[in-house]
Order: C-alpha cells, then sequence, then structure tokens
C-alpha cells in the first residue's frame, strides 16, 4: 500500500515540476510583464498613464481582419510595422495564383486634409514596395484611392492601409 502511495506521488511532483518548468521557460506576454513589473516602474500620475496608453495606441501595427491585411500607422509616420512580412504571407500566395492585390491608405482626421492625404499615399506607397520586394508582381497590384480618405474610428484604427485580394 505504501508502494501504491509513493507511486502516486511521484507522479504528482513530476506533472506538478513539469508545468512549473514549462511555465518559468516559457518568455512573459507584454501584459504579463506589466502586470508584474515592480511598483517603482509604473506611472506616478494619471497623465502619465494616458500618456502611455496613447503611445501603445500610435504604435505601428498590422492585423488580418475578414481576410483583409490592416496596417496601422504612427502619427505622421509611414514606417511598416514589425513584422509585417509575415502577416503578408496569405495575400502573397493570393497574388502568385493570379489574384490581384488592391492597395487603398487612410487617414484621421487631425492636421491638414492636404498632409494627411499625401501620408495615406506614402503608407500606400510603403506596403506596396514591401509586397513587391517579396516578389509580388506590378501587375498584381492595384493603388486604389479610397472615395472618402478619412476614416472613421479612432485616430489609431484611421491612420491605416488596407491590403484586400480580389
Amino acid at each position: 500500500m505504501i508502494v501504491v502511495f509513493a507511486v502516486v506521488g511521484l507522479v504528482v511532483a513530476s506533472v506538478v515540476g513539469a508545468s512549473v518548468y514549462y511555465q518559468v521557460k516559457k518568455p512573459a506576454a507584454p501584459a504579463t510583464a506589466v502586470a508584474q513589473a515592480p511598483a517603482a516602474a509604473l506611472p506616478a500620475s494619471g497623465a502619465a498613464a494616458a500618456e502611455m496608453a496613447q503611445n501603445a495606441m500610435d504604435a505601428a501595427s498590422v492585423k488580418v481582419e475578414n481576410g483583409v491585411v490592416k496596417f496601422y500607422f504612427a502619427s505622421g509616420k509611414s514606417d511598416l510595422a514589425a513584422g509585417a512580412n509575415d502577416v503578408l504571407a496569405d495575400v502573397i500566395k493570393g497574388a502568385k495564383e493570379g489574384k490581384k492585390l488592391v492597395i487603398s491608405g487612410y487617414h484621421d482626421a487631425t492636421g491638414s486634409a492636404a498632409t494627411n492625404a499625401e501620408l495615406a499615399k506614402q503608407r500606400a506607397f510603403a506596403v506596396r514596395d514591401a509586397l513587391k520586394a517579396s516578389g509580388v508582381a506590378d501587375d498584381k497590384i492595384e493603388l486604389k484611392k479610397p472615395e472618402e480618405l478619412k476614416a472613421t474610428g479612432s485616430d489609431a484604427q484611421a491612420r491605416r492601409v488596407e491590403v484586400a485580394l480580389q
């Protein structure tokens, strides 16, 4: 009977030990890292916290929503987010299968309309250039100016370029 309890205890200890080992070995997600940050590293005021949140929203990013690749840009910038080429893999595959990639650029409501329109165009060109650098032929890329350049949503959501397969 003691042997059975010893074996069960050994199995339980092995499972718990392995779980702890893999949790410690796994890199922490950014949200976890923030949650575990020492109190001294956290902002001292609500204004500082709001500024940090705004900076995070203002950062470049890329997402796929309903089959459309959406590149979000920092205010006043046309730099693609890190990892953009990885997200483009599916649309690049579609272009190589004969589909056309339609690129449209949008902007937010802040600043002058002329400057924003030019920035939306430069962002679309940056996405086009990334596609061309990945081997997509010119005849598979169409730059399409949207009827309404000023997009809806928050400013961070409005500053985007969309790539759709057609």
